[in-house]
Formats: C-alpha cells, structure tokens, sequence
C-alpha cells in the first residue's frame, strides 16, 4: 500500500468517528482494529518482500514493548478511566501500535513510517476517548514502543546505522554511514 494511501486511511478513521458519533465501545473496538492492522502490516511488509530478518525483528519490537507494558502494569497498578480494572498504566495498544510503526519507520524510512506513526497515534487518541486509558498511560506506552522499535529493529539498507550509546557523563544517538 503506498504512503499516501496509509494517510488517506488514517485521516478518513479519525475524521469519521468523531465524540457526536462515537461512544466508548466505538473508540475501543477502533483502536483495536488500527492497532492489528499496523502490528500485522510491521510483520508482512517484510515478509512479503522476503525480508525475513525485518519480520523477526518487528516481532521482536512489539514482543519487547509487550513484556514492559505487562511488567509495568504489576508494579504500577492504576484504575482505568472506566473503572473496569487496575491495568491502565502503561497502554498495551499504543506501546505495540507504537512498537510496529517505529519498526517499520527505522527499517523501511520514513515513507512506510510514518503513515504507521499517525496510525499509531490515531490508536492513543482513541484509547484515552474509550476511556481506557489516562493520556499518560498512552505517552508511556508510546515511549515504550518507539524504544523497542527503534532499538531491537536494524535498517534495510545498512549502509546507514543509527545506535544508541550512554556512558557515565551522558548518552544519545549515533550515526555511522558508509560510503
């Protein structure tokens, strides 16, 4: 699917359930729906092209961001919004939405990326309007994916790296191209 299709979609989805319209349940089956649809597309699109290494990889991405939200949520009980549960913190949705579309964006660039990227935003939008989540759980869980996204997914074309590095007096980013 090209970028500019991603766009249209994710800009139809929001403009099409707006608060006159929407309930609770809406938002909530709706931010499933985009959070699966941007999960499966970070395992396909590298599938499809054979690129078996960016599937492991993507699935390492929403793996990761999955095994913190499910740590932090037993050390941070926090009731939801709804009251249904004590699960809010961090958001699940948004940190694997968020962790697919920093996977796709760091391997793919930023034409596959960042229609991902609105996509997973439009999921954190819509967890906090179903109510399932505060708008820091959503943050969190959006930190958490992009980290796991960024971190465990390597770029297709590796003449061009991005690393993470820290040390005693600080940390950052890293860049190493090759010529």
């Amino acid at each position: 699917m090209k970028g500019s299709l991603w766009v249209a979609v994710a800009c139809l989805a929001t403009l099409g359930a707006t608060d006159a319209h929407a309930s609770d349940r809406s938002w909530d089956k709706a931010s499933s729906i985009v959070r699966n649809a941007v999960v499966v597309s970070a395992l396909g699109v590298p599938a499809v092209q054979g690129d078996w290494t960016g599937s492991l990889e993507a699935g390492a991405s929403v793996g990761a961001a999955f095994g913190a939200v499910e740590g932090l949520k037993r050390l941070f009980p926090e009731t939801r919004p709804d009251g249904s549960n004590d699960k809010s913190f961090p958001s699940g949705h948004t940190a694997s939405a968020f962790a697919a579309a920093a996977s796709l964006q760091n391997r793919y660039g930023w034409e596959v990326g960042l229609p991902a990227q609105i996509a997973a935003a439009f999921v954190g939008v819509a967890r906090v309007k179903a109510r399932k989540h505060h708008w820091y759980d959503v943050v969190a869980g959006a930190a958490l994916g992009e980290a796991s996204g960024f971190l465990i997914t390597s770029r297709r074309d590796d003449r061009v790296k991005v690393f993470p590095w820290g040390d005693g007096g600080g940390g950052g980013l890293g860049l190493a191209m090759r010529f």
